[in-house]
């Protein structure tokens, strides 16, 4: 017998070597800083600063280093905020290890292990430490330390690493170094930081984009004018450089890294871990949602509930060798259903010899004892048997619970059912889940009587169809309750299919083979008692069980959707405004209306409001989202031209007043603020902005950023004074304008409805 270690020396060991994990890294805010000031972004602005300091201009290129300065230490104190968050969330989910101590088998964190502790793989396990194999070979997956997606092989006596996963097989193996003397030098993190972008990040460079062709086509129109009308050219560069800076969301990231944060720690809180961010903004575009039966809409505490006897064994003879056929290291719930049912009977296993654990490629588990002892889905070993038994499986009551067959030496001796009862909160959450727009489909491995009979349990409408069918003949999915006859690897075929038609897909899953579908679906969801290669897999880790905390996913996922739409409006808006009146008070004054100074704190201002919405109140819809461009587009160029045409009409005005440039310069400035401000308001609710009530924090900075431009207009610091007649002239009409986009909008949208 392989030895292992007692609590004692396990206990010894962890007190001297210290816990299977290293220290993470502390966050270097320097560093995060001077990598923000070496970016395309920053380059545009060092360029403007160094023409700006070779004119002599001192203030403003202290106006462009001001930005400069707070677009890097913002970033970085945005990025540190993200990583503590998912570091946070990190901790929270330990893998765990099965090992055996002092001769008996159990679950620990893998932190807890220590050099010479026994321990046990099989698929889907992520391992722990450094080991050594000692039974069977396994495959693992080593691309985490060597890039290399191939498997790689490892057979008794060879060395397996940290972090890695096994992919075949299964063995016993010996922990040889861990924590930070393992190769890898870390236990793995089950939090996937690959921050990829997502489909709303992914619209909104695209509207960057746009609005940067907008910015080029503009700075031609006004280069042209400048080269006829001998303008110096050196002169216009740095306001040039500011026209871009302007339209380039530098607070973009920024202003994802809060909206995510706020909602992924809000949904710790919660009890639901968050393993990627841009599953939280995907969960607001869900419209298709498969759920796993078991483990979700079940409890997943299965218990025999019928044994049929096909054998010339006794009850007790036959039930003690399917027991025997169980899992004694990784025990499955039907394994431990199994042996709690041989346990009324004072039954206990007979020695394995040898253990296949459970296949889905298979459909069974094998223990060669006396005899050689099968048990798996019915219908694959009804299909093995090599004597059929009188009793037809279609005269068994299926639509009790799962069947499972006990075959010994290739003859079918018996079926167990296990009936796995709906949780109390399934109909219900159900019911709102569909009632909020979202389409839910059961999948199962159950036969098609059992599934419909769940699915009419729990309240959902339409038939329950095999997945040969679901693959061979198709049919409105809202005429379908769920998939039955589903095994594992089936789940990844369904998912890419539905993604074809154009949903965007959710899905619940607990197991090993469950891993590519939940990685592949846009809000991939790992049920409380997922393996750990389904955590590592999903986007949302659930850590209480039920289908509830789904509509927590779904509540953050329209919060960060309403902020960034206030975000998204608000920038196309503010964009077309400046851009536009820019270039129409140069073409007709034949000077920038609006200093480099002024542009720097436009800039810097609106950002700080932006860097805020994250955590606005929003009102939730239920229904899905969808990033609709062409009324996007509406919407932003109702509010742009509206802004923008009694923009025109005030520099029109106060240039027939006589106003020096200067003056003129910090009017408008004063209205690009102030109409900044109110567009944000106007956006962020769907009815009139003065009933709506914004977040403590945006409804601070907004009042700040008013303050201080109000402030900054009248005092003659970086730009030049204005009466406090002309700056209550410019914010009455701000007021007045916005009101009167308002009523027009809300009847605009009343008339094409």
């Amino acid at each position: 017998m392989i030895e292992d270690l007692t609590e004692q020396q396990a206990a010894a060991k962890l007190a001297a070597d210290g816990f299977n994990d290293v220290p993470e890294p502390t966050f270097n805010f320097f560093k995060a800083v001077v990598s923000r000031l070496w970016e395309p972004s920053a380059w545009i602005l060092e360029g403007a600063l160094v023409i700006e300091v070779v004119l002599g201009k001192e203030i403003q290129a202290g106006f462009i280093a001001l930005m400069l300065v707070f677009a890097a230490v913002n970033g970085a104190i945005q990025s540190r905020r993200a990583a503590l968050v998912l570091q946070e969330l990190a901790h929270q989910l330990t893998p765990t290890s099965s090992v055996r101590r002092a001769g008996h088998w159990q679950l620990i964190d893998a932190k807890a292990l220590v050099v010479g502790d026994l321990i046990s793989l099989q698929v889907g396990s992520v391992i722990p430490a450094d080991i050594r194999v000692l039974t069977n070979p396994i495959h693992t997956d080593e691309s985490s330390i060597t890039g290399e997606s191939v498997a790689v092989i490892h057979t008794s006596g060879e060395t397996a690493f940290a972090g890695t996963m096994v992919v075949a097989g299964e063995t016993l193996a010996r922990v040889l170094a861990t924590g930070s003397h393992s190769r890898a030098g870390k236990t793995v993190s089950l939090i996937n930081q690959n921050n990829a972008p997502g489909h709303l990040q992914r619209l909104l460079g695209k509207i960057i984009g746009y609005l940067a062709l907008l910015d080029s086509a503009l700075a031609l129109i006004i280069v042209g004018i400048a080269l006829i009308r001998h303008a110096d050219m050196i002169q216009m560069l740095p306001f040039l450089a500011m026209l871009f800076i302007a339209t380039i969301p530098i607070a973009m990231p920024s202003s994802f890294a809060v909206a995510n944060s706020v909602e992924a720690r809000e949904l710790s809180r919660q009890r639901i871990l968050v393993s990627e961010l841009t599953g939280i903004q995907e969960a607001a575009n869900l419209n298709l949602l498969l759920v796993d039966k078991t483990g979700t809409i079940t409890t997943n505490q299965p218990q025999v509930v019928q044994f049929k006897n096909l054998s010339a064994r006794s009850d007790q003879q036959l039930l003690r060798l399917a027991a025997s056929a169980t899992d004694s290291r990784h025990p499955s719930v039907v394994d431990q259903a199994i042996v709690n049912f041989a346990h009324r009977y004072q039954l206990k296993r007979l020695p394995q010899q040898e253990f296949k654990p459970f296949d889905a490629s298979v459909g069974y588990a094998e223990a060669p004892t006396v005899v050689r002892v099968r048990i798996g889905a019915l219908s694959r070993l009804y299909e093995l048997t090599a004597q059929q038994p009188a009793l037809a499986i279609d005269q068994l009551d299926l639509t009790r619970g799962r069947s499972v067959a006990v075959m010994i030496n290739n003859v079918l001796q018996g079926v167990l059912i296990l009936q796995d009862q709906p949780r109390p909160d399934s109909a219900a959450a159900l019911k709102r889940i569909q009632h909020r727009g979202v389409k839910t489909i059961m999948l199962t491995g159950d036969n098609l009587k059992t599934a419909q009979a769940v699915a009419d349990a729990v309240g959902l409408k339409g038939q329950v169809v095999s997945y040969q069918t679901f693959k061979t003949h198709s049919r409105p999915l809202a005429q379908v309750a769920g998939i039955a006859e589903v095994v594992p690897e089936n789940k990844l075929a369904i998912v890419k299919a539905m993604q074809r038609a154009g949903y965007v897909v959710g899905m619940t899953g607990d197991g090993v083979n469950d891993a590519p579908a939940l990685k592949q679906s846009e809000v991939g969801i790992a049920v409380d008692n997922a393996t750990d290669l389904a955590k590592r897999s999903a986007k949302f880790v659930l850590l209480t069980g039920g289908l509830t905390n789904i509509l927590t996913i779904l509540d953050s996922g329209h919060r960060v959707y309403q902020r960034m739409l206030t975000w998204t409006i608000t920038k196309l808006t503010r964009t077309v405004e400046l851009t536009v009146l820019l270039t129409i008070g140069y073409l007709w004054l034949d000077y920038v209306p609006l200093s480099l100074n002024a542009m720097v704190l436009v800039a810097i201002l609106n950002d700080l409001v932006t860097l805020v919405l994250g955590t606005d109140r929003t009102t939730i819809r239920h229904r899905p989202e969808q990033w609709d461009m062409p009324r996007l587009s509406k919407i932003a160029g109702f509010l742009a031209t509206g802004w923008t045409a009694v923009g025109v009409g005030l520099i029109v005005w106060l240039h027939g007043l006589g106003l020096s440039a200067g003056q003129l310069s910090t009017s408008l400035y004063v209205y690009l603020i102030f109409s900044a401000m109110l567009t944000i308001l106007m956006t962020r609710t769907s009815g009139p902005f003065w009933r709506g009530r914004p977040s403590r924090a945006v409804g601070v900075t907004i009042g700040l950023n008013c303050l201080l431009t109000i402030g900054l207009a009248s005092s003659d610091w970086g730009v030049p004074a204005i009466s406090g007649w002309l700056t209550l002239i410019v914010i009455v009409l701000v007021l007045m304008t916005g009101i009167g986009l308002t009523v027009a909008g809300d009847l605009w949208r009343r008339l094409t409805k």
